[in-house]
């Protein structure tokens, strides 16, 4: 495992099972709400954001989470070793943007960059919800059926397969 990808629907886990995998494996992490958006929430352009990102998939090691863009997106996918995938029920998805809107009051969420405007992207998360559950979530689910012979594949179907997914690698 030297190039993971993690992915899935707004609010699933995405950033925190990043960190807690890059605290286990030693490997840099890259959250793609820090590369696209500066602090205050402010975006880059997408060029940039572009230039940014095959810098990042060009190196040897990393962990990437989140989406970007439906083209550097494909392209991560396609050159990482490892893909985890986030698959919760729409509805928990929709808890857990609640939830992190609700800790996001007190404390800045995990892979935002500072002073995120908490508000206006959890309204964003909860228009991508039903979007990525209808458009994404088919593709990534081929994705993944077609990448488990040439890539290690994780495709965690509920909390519970987070927390022993993130167990089992803390026993390696």
């Amino acid at each position: 495992m030297k190039k993971v990808a993690i992915f899935g629907n707004a609010g699933g886990g995405k950033s925190t099972l990043a960190k807690q995998l890059a605290e286990a494996s030693n490997l840099p992490l890259y959250s793609l709400d820090k590369v696209k958006y500066r602090e205050g929430g402010k975006e880059i352009s997408h060029d940039e954001y572009l230039k940014l990102h095959a810098r990042l998939i060009s190196q040897d090691k990393w962990i990437i989470d989140g989406f970007g863009s439906v083209s550097s997106a494909w392209e991560r996918f396609s050159v990482a070793d490892t893909l985890i995938y986030i698959d919760l029920p729409l509805l928990t998805h929709g808890m857990w943007v609640t939830k992190r809107l609700l800790k996001g009051l007190f404390v800045n969420p995990e892979g935002w960059p500072e002073n995120s405007p908490i508000f206006k992207g959890t309204l964003n998360s909860y228009r991508v919800l039903w979007l990525c559950h209808k458009k994404l979530t088919p593709a990534y689910r081929k994705l993944v059926a077609e990448s488990i012979e040439s890539k290690q594949v994780h495709h965690l179907k509920s909390p519970n397969e987070i927390r022993k997914f993130l167990c089992e690698l803390r026993q390696e």
